[in-house]
């Protein structure tokens, strides 16, 4: 999808000099996916304790089928 829209060239540039990266579109896409991957991260985080599990870890390990 192309899109106009105004990006602190600063930090383009930094990201364009600390990477491989090599085209704006390219860091943007990468910060983008980055940015998700952050959030699932916190939403994974905020899931810690909430969840229920019942199993036996012992037996997952020496289970070939665990």
């Amino acid at each position: 999808m192309r899109t106009n829209i105004e990006i602190d060239q600063k930090l383009i540039d930094e990201i364009l000099e600390k990477t491989n990266i090599k085209t704006k579109k390219e860091a943007v896409n990468l910060a983008l996916k980055e940015f998700l991957r952050l959030i699932k991260l916190r939403e994974l985080s905020e899931m810690a304790g909430k969840i229920d599990w019942s199993g036996d870890l012992d037996t997952m390990r020496t289970d070939e089928n665990g």
